[in-house]
């Protein structure tokens, strides 16, 4: 199969969705990411940055409550409940739409939590979130989603994301746990790097196999960002994650969303532990 080209999942016709997302799915399956500007207002945002610092405070004062990414880096993950806004983030159309043509109308939600980038914030290495599944290296077929949304407005001085376009695809046995390229690798994703200035209220989506990493963040702000997993039906990212809703939740969520929301319904809420990942103890803060 050509690279330039990619399966048209058979489940799925562009036609059906909400949104027309072709130009989504296409920049997914050439550059790796995409974006929505302005799906929500800067009011909404606002109240998703209440949320995470509320729930990045009480992380912190627990045993396992946060995960490092690296010095000053901080991943955490939260129960759908913590957040006032999860149903407008999973139902809103054009998050609907992009998982049901790349991952079809079986995609799972499997993943909330949020990344905190603080003052003093290092580069990461550059790395991708799990290693190639055999579905992509066979196939050239995505079978997993990272939605991002930002809680503040990216400036140059806050660490911004920084991706290299078109290496979801890379594939070398010189791969760390399959997840972290040799430095030999590096020029070629510093040449191709796009730093990233997303705004209150902006979506992206990307596949998380292309390689990323986190900046320097010389600023005293913080640049929190919510991280939403998304998995296709044979993808299995979600035996990593601990999210649960309670029972009162679950049956108030409207069925769209209930058919998509792969966690356990419990009577009571546990904070959840943090994993010590693989990407936490190469990144040297675990």
């Amino acid at each position: 199969m050509s690279p330039h080209t990619h399966p048209t999942h058979p489940a799925i016709s562009l036609a059906d969705l909400d949104v027309d997302v072709t130009t989504e799915v296409e920049a997914l399956y050439s550059l790796g990411i995409t974006a929505r500007k302005g799906a929500f207002g800067p009011e909404w945002a606002d109240r998703l940055r209440e949320d995470i610092e509320s729930a990045f405070q009480e992380a912190l004062t627990r045993p396992g409550g946060t995960v490092g990414r690296g010095p000053h880096r901080y991943y955490v993950e939260i129960h759908p409940e913590q957040l006032r806004g999860f149903v407008d983030l999973v139902d809103h159309p054009w998050v609907r739409s992009v998982c049901e043509a790349v991952l079809s109308p079986g995609y799972r939600i499997v993943e909330l939590g949020f990344d905190v980038p603080l003052e003093g914030a290092v580069n990461q290495p550059w790395h991708r979130d799990f290693p190639l599944p055999e579905e992509t290296r066979a196939e050239r077929r995505l079978t997993s989603l990272a939605f991002n949304v930002t809680a503040v407005d990216t400036e140059e001085d806050m660490g911004p994301f920084e991706i290299a376009p078109g290496t979801q695809w890379d594939d070398s046995p010189e791969f760390g746990h399959g997840m972290f390229p040799p430095r030999s690798h590096y020029p070629r994703y510093e040449e191709r790097a796009v730093r990233k200035y997303p705004q209150r209220g902006d979506i992206s989506a990307r596949s998380a196999l292309t390689i990323h990493r986190g900046t320097r963040n010389d600023s005293p702000k913080s640049r929190p960002v919510l991280v939403l997993g998304v998995d296709g039906p044979e993808a299995t990212n979600g035996d990593r994650h601990d999210a649960a809703v309670t029972r009162t939740y679950w049956e108030a969520l409207p069925e769209r969303v209930r058919r998509h929301l792969d966690c356990p319904v419990v009577d009571q809420l546990v904070p959840i532990t943090q994993k010590h990942t693989i990407e936490g103890l190469v990144m040297g803060d675990a």
